[in-house]
């Protein structure tokens, strides 16, 4: 599913990715952990494709049999709409938006037709227990209702790959806990591979393989 090789990446002259090597199989939930500033976000960032690592010549990265470096940007940007979805710390959700519509933002940019994302949505929603929270703006939902609409709308385009970070880590304990067995629901229910980086020792300890990274190395 993941395939990276050789991965470097420099902030001027701080070498933050020092040749990251890692393979992810399908349906895998891989954690990965280490101390602030080790470099998991920006690995996260570069296999999420929201970021570009050192062009070396023997450098690689595969996701779901696609070659990452060969893409321009108009087909990485469709790849990441439809193939990547995104769980971050912080919801985003866009206050404006009821969570019907904050979800099938990204079925919208895919272009597909209103009536099909808004079932789509309304099936995840049903999924996650939220079917009453559909035309609720964030601002009337509970931050853990709110994550877990962030988690719907990353589904929404069934994505083979979900990449989090510190996905709980703004939630009270027993709303991360939720959370943290959702995952594994999803996998189970949509067969969804998960790369998830957190500082929570107990979601980190769930996951089928749990990773170190120690300045900017996976050990």
């Amino acid at each position: 599913m993941i395939y990276a090789n050789n991965i470097h990446k420099y902030y001027g002259d701080l070498h933050v990715l020092k040749g990251v090597n890692l393979h992810i199989e399908k349906s895998e939930i891989v954690s990965i952990v280490g101390a602030s500033g080790a470099g998991k976000t920006t690995l996260l960032q570069i296999l999420g494709t929201l970021d570009q690592p050192e062009k070396n010549k023997d450098s690689i990265l595969r996701i779901n049999s696609i070659d990452i470096y060969s893409q321009n940007a108009r087909k990485l940007s469709k790849f990441r709409n439809e193939q990547i979805g995104f769980i971050f710390q912080f919801h985003q959700l866009l206050p404006e938006f009821t969570a019907l519509e904050n979800i099938c933002i990204p079925a919208f940019i895919k272009n597909t037709p209103k009536a099909e994302a808004e079932k789509r949505a309304m099936e995840l929603l049903e999924f996650l227990g939220l079917t009453a929270r559909a035309h609720h703006k964030p601002s009337e939902m509970s931050g853990g209702e709110q994550q877990r609409i962030a988690v719907a709308r990353s589904l929404i385009n069934n994505p083979a790959v979900i990449f989090a970070d510190e996905p709980s880590g703004n939630l009270d304990s027993e709303s991360a806990e939720n959370l943290h067995k959702l995952f594994f629901r999803l996998r189970e229910e949509f067969g969804q591979t998960f790369v998830i980086v957190t500082h929570n020792e107990e979601l980190a300890n769930m996951a089928d393989r749990k990773l170190t990274m120690v300045d900017g190395e996976i050990v």
